[in-house]
């Protein structure tokens, strides 16, 4: 029979893993609002982000439980560590994703700067990093924490090519000066949070190995490993 710990420990991860997916829910509904006709906001993301704000409340809650009547091993203390921070992460993905679907709607003729700058390869990408950050913490596979961070990589990467190649757009056409800032500042977001599930899988990395590192020094470890 599981122990009250134990039990604390199981409803922590499946806290973890619901917020993670509500996150995923928001990324994949502010791409959708990017790359489709514009949305309202509606009630559904309204809750959505409400639950969000809850669980990160209750996770915060069920750690401070955990540390107030146990005392956990070294391996259950990274855990407790990393879900606090997690908890954190997730919460602020939430948060860029509704500030996508607001700027979504003031781009307008945003589908010709889309096209013209390759905008739904990349958002397309943090859906993809964003579901496999939710697959990290649940596998504990250090591959796929070397997939998220090299995504990463390519997101900023083609991000960054993209805000120059809009920027120069700006200067040569006044017309796209509105939308292009507001493209520039959606972009921006999601390399936010990019970054954000790239911090994920380091505190993933840290509950496996008890060692923190960071993205760009993963490659590194790799090898001497």
């Amino acid at each position: 029979m599981a122990s009250h710990f134990e039990i604390e420990l199981e409803k922590l991860k499946n806290v973890i893993v619901k917020i993670g997916k509500l996150a995923e829910i928001q990324v994949s509904g502010s791409v959708n609002a990017l790359l489709s006709e514009p949305v309202a906001e509606g009630k559904e993301v309204k809750k959505t982000e409400n639950k969000i704000d809850k669980l990160d409340v209750k996770i915060d809650e069920i750690c401070q439980s955990i540390f107030a009547l146990q005392q956990p091993v070294a391996s259950d203390l990274r855990f407790i560590m990393s879900a606090m921070q997690i908890s954190n992460e997730i919460e602020r993905i939430g948060d860029l994703a509704i500030s996508i679907i607001k700027k979504a709607k003031n781009i307008k003729d945003k589908h010709d700067l889309i096209v013209k700058f390759n905008i739904t390869d990349i958002a397309r990408q943090v859906e993809v990093i964003t579901i496999k950050t939710n697959e990290c913490f649940l596998t504990r596979n250090e591959n796929t924490i070397g997939e998220i961070f090299i995504l990463n990589n390519t997101i900023k990467n083609e991000s960054d090519d993209a805000i120059h190649n809009i920027i120069n757009e700006m200067k040569s056409n006044s017309k796209t000066v509105v939308s292009g800032t507001n493209l520039v500042i959606v972009l921006k977001h999601l390399e936010r949070i990019s970054e954000h599930c790239t911090n994920i899988a380091e505190y993933v990395y840290f509950m496996i190995n008890a060692k923190i590192i960071k993205h760009e020094k993963f490659g590194d470890k790799k090898s001497d490993n």
